[in-house]
C-alpha cells in the first residue's frame, strides 16, 4: 500500500479524499432520515427502518475511520503527495460489509412481510450466505498484486453471491409477485438495485487484474472510489426504497 501512496497524483489524492468525505456525509444524513422516518410508518415496519438506519450508521462509522486512516497514511502539502509510512486499514470495509450486507437482505425480507417461518428461514439463510461471501473475499483483497490468490478467493466468494441472486429472483419470485400492487414495483426495484449494485463490487474487486496490480496508484483509486459508489447505492439508495415501501404499505395498512 505505501508504494501506491507514493505514486498518487494530487488529483487522485483529492478524488479518494472527497469520495470518503462524501460517504461520511451521506451515511450520517441517511441515518438521521431513516430513524426519524420511523414515525411515518406503522409498527409492522419500524424494525425494518431501524435496521435500515443501523446499516447506514455502521457505514458512517467505518467511513469516518477510513477517512482518518487515509489522512494519517498520506498527506498533500503544497501540491506534493507523500506517504507517511502508516498503514491504511482496508479491513474496515470488510468489517463494515460483514455487519451491513446481511442486514441489507434482512431489511428486504422484513418489509415484504412474509410468514413468520419464512421470514426467519430466509433471513438466516441469506444472512449466512452474505457473511460467507464477505469472509471469502477478504483474503484475496488483502493479498495484493494480481496473482492467483485474489482470483481464487474472489471466485469462491461468488458462490454464495450467486446463491443470493438465485434466492432473490427464483425462490422469492412468487412472494414478490404477491406483494400489493402499490408497492410491487418498488419491491422489484429494491431487489434489482441490490443485485446490480452488488455486481459492481466484484467488478471493482477484480479491477487490478486488468491494471498494473493492486499495489498501483490507479488500482488503489479505482478500488476505493468504486467501493464507495457501490456502498452509496447499496445502502443509502436501497434504504430510500425500503422507506418508500414501508410508507406505502403503512398507508394502505398491508
Amino acid at each position: 500500500m505505501p508504494e501506491a501512496f507514493a505514486t498518487l497524483s494530487p488529483e487522485q489524492y483529492s478524488l479518494v479524499y472527497n469520495s470518503l468525505s462524501f460517504g461520511i456525509a451521506t451515511f450520517a444524513a441517511a441515518t438521521l432520515f431513516f430513524w426519524f422516518g420511523r414515525s411515518q410508518v406503522s409498527v409492522d415496519y419500524k424494525t425494518a427502518l431501524t435496521i435500515t438506519g443501523l446499516v447506514t450508521f455502521i457505514a458512517f462509522y467505518h467511513y469516518f475511520r477510513m477517512f482518518e486512516g487515509f489522512e494519517h497514511a498520506v498527506t498533500l502539502t503544497n501540491g506534493v503527495v507523500e506517504a507517511t509510512g502508516k498503514e491504511y486499514n482496508r479491513a474496515y470495509r470488510y468489517v463494515d460489509w460483514l455487519l451491513t450486507v446481511p442486514l441489507l437482505l434482512i431489511e428486504l425480507i422484513l418489509v415484504m412481510r412474509l410468514t413468520q417461518a419464512e421470514t426467519v428461514s430466509r433471513s438466516v439463510s441469506l444472512g449466512l450466505a452474505a457473511a460467507l461471501m464477505i469472509v471469502l473475499g477478504y483474503p484475496g483483497e488483502v493479498s495484493g498484486g494480481i496473482d492467483n490468490t485474489r482470483m481464487i478467493w474472489g471466485a469462491l466468494s461468488m458462490i454464495p453471491f450467486l446463491y443470493i441472486v438465485y434466492t432473490l429472483y427464483v425462490a422469492l419470485g412468487d412472494a414478490i409477485k404477491r406483494q400489493p400492487d402499490n408497492v410491487k414495483g418498488l419491491v422489484v426495484l429494491a431487489r434489482n438495485v441490490t443485485v446490480f449494485a452488488w455486481f459492481f463490487y466484484p467488478i471493482v474487486y477484480f479491477a487490478p487484474f486488468v491494471m498494473s496490480g493492486a499495489g498501483s496508484a490507479d488500482a488503489f483509486v479505482i478500488i476505493e472510489v468504486g467501493y464507495t459508489i457501490a456502498d452509496l447505492v447499496a445502502k443509502a439508495g436501497f434504504g430510500i426504497l425500503i422507506y418508500m415501501i414501508a410508507v406505502r404499505k403503512s398507508a394502505a395498512s398491508v
